[in-house]
């Protein structure tokens, strides 16, 4: 089976119901889909400016921070979006709902391009997930490991995860972009977008392919649909 036919114009009649339901209902007027990325993009940025900054001469040990940190990031990718995204939890269906229940009805494996920046509100996190991200998971953890192991290892872990945040939100962005445009014809995000638009397929969503970024884990636990 052929996946992801972006080409201009065919959207699926479900899909297209879905997509103006959606926009109607969601998408207010001042919306600026290119505003939202740059808000998550420059907010992310100065985070990791300033926890690479606080880095003083650290030593190779201290640096096996970032693969360790980037290695559970991925891992926790994988965990979020196999679990509480498609399978509904409680206290997080609020992450089912958007995932499973509108992301993948208004992106599908015959639709995985946006039509317009305005389409960028079901791509990209809304911008409080960043504020939690940065105030919950970055800041918290990065402070615990710099008081019981250095403050280097405490600032190299910061500024990883917020750095695969970034990652994760610029390419999972690149995905939901037309495959024919430039960023779409980059041999690395041309990879990584058919493996992204295989989970899109309905059949295969809750069994397959759960990292947006790099299928790590997915190779490690067996769900890595080539």
């Amino acid at each position: 089976m052929t996946h992801g036919d972006d080409r201009p114009g065919v959207i699926p009649a479900d899909v297209a119901a879905f997509r103006a339901a959606y926009r109607a209902a969601h998408v207010g007027p001042r919306y600026r889909g290119w505003r939202h990325l740059a808000t998550t993009t420059v907010g992310a940025l100065a985070a990791i400016v300033v926890a690479a900054v606080m880095v003083d001469a650290p030593t190779w040990r201290e640096l096996l921070t970032i693969p360790a940190a980037f290695l559970v990031a991925n891992l926790g990718e994988y965990a979020g979006h196999r679990g509480p995204m498609h399978h509904r939890r409680k206290g997080l269906g609020i992450l089912h709902e958007r995932h499973t229940r509108q992301h993948h009805r208004f992106y599908t494996d015959a639709a995985m391009a946006a039509e317009s920046h305005r389409d960028f509100h079901m791509v990209l996190f809304p911008p409080a997930m960043l504020v939690f991200f940065l105030g919950a998971l970055a800041t918290p953890i990065g402070l615990a490991l710099g008081a019981l192991l250095a403050p280097n290892v405490g600032w190299l872990f910061a500024a990883t995860a917020m750095a695969y945040f970034l990652t994760y939100e610029w390419l999972h962005f690149a995905y939901h972009l037309p495959a024919d445009g430039w960023l779409g014809r980059r041999a690395v995000v041309r990879v990584l977008r058919r493996h992204h638009t295989a989970h899109h397929d309905p059949r295969r969503m809750q069994r397959t392919n759960f990292n947006i970024t790099f299928p790590i884990a997915d190779w490690v636990f067996g769900t890595l649909d080539r």
